[in-house]
């Protein structure tokens, strides 16, 4: 899934900003609550702010990749350049 990702164009940076994002809208999906529906709100906030740990380790497996690209470019430039 991360090389499909990778190949496609989807970099760390986006799923790092998906994470940070996923935090935010929980803070303030939490914060929305009204009336009735507190308990809704809470629970809907709590998990979407589960999403952002996902991300985070999506983006690191993405940078992972990226770097392993990186290295072997400079390797088949310059072998002794490890």
């Amino acid at each position: 899934m991360l090389k499909k990702l990778s190949s496609s164009g989807f970099s760390a940076e986006y799923s790092y900003a998906a994470g940070f994002l996923s935090v935010a809208a929980s803070i303030a999906i939490w914060n929305a609550k009204r009336g009735a529906s507190e308990s809704h709100a809470e629970r809907f906030g709590i998990f979407v702010g589960l999403w952002a740990p996902t991300f985070f380790a999506i983006g690191n497996g993405l940078q992972m990749i990226a770097d392993k690209k990186e290295t072997a470019a400079r390797v088949a430039v310059n072998p002794r350049n490890i």
